[in-house]
């Protein structure tokens, strides 16, 4: 697949095709035993006792698995997937062992970048969903697009 210039998006956009991660109880735990050492994350017996009521992924797991399937997904912006920040991100639910994780990606604003002429920023929602459909993550990030003009050293006024 090839990659996209800030030229080829376009608001409504949707970028699906990303590969699936099958989430495992040892990936969770060994996660959270260097990241997040929280009980519900590491212990399904004392997990049960908790807000979760069963193990689940910390969120920051659900994160970076979310940026791997992100990376292999069709959204191709050129110059790689450069964050610029977030405006949002949430976890209306836990993931869980077992659960299948895909993404979807909606273009929600496309803006060349008035300091730098040679890039710009595409606003983007990303919906990590579970394999019921159901959404684990949502997050609006800011990432950096190079423009086409970028390469043949034009620029925009």
């Amino acid at each position: 697949m090839t990659e996209r210039y800030l030229e080829d998006f376009e608001v409504g956009q949707m970028f699906g095709g990303s590969a699936r991660i099958r989430i495992h109880q040892e990936r969770i735990k060994s996660f959270a035993a260097e990241f997040d050492p929280q009980p519900f994350h590491l212990d399904e017996h004392r997990a049960r006792e908790t807000f979760f009521k069963g193990l689940a992924a910390s969120g920051w797991h659900t994160a970076a698995m979310t940026m791997r399937l992100l990376v292999d997904s069709e959204l191709k912006p050129a110059g790689g997937i450069i964050g610029a920040g977030f405006d949002e991100m949430r976890w209306p639910r836990p993931v869980r062992p077992g659960d299948d994780l895909h993404v979807e990606s909606e273009v929600l604003e496309v803006r060349p970048s008035k300091s730098r002429p040679e890039q710009g920023v595409i606003k983007v929602t990303t919906t990590t969903l579970n394999q019921n459909g159901e959404p684990v993550q949502v997050f609006v990030g800011n990432l950096i697009v190079l423009r086409r003009s970028a390469l043949s050293g034009e620029t925009h006024g």
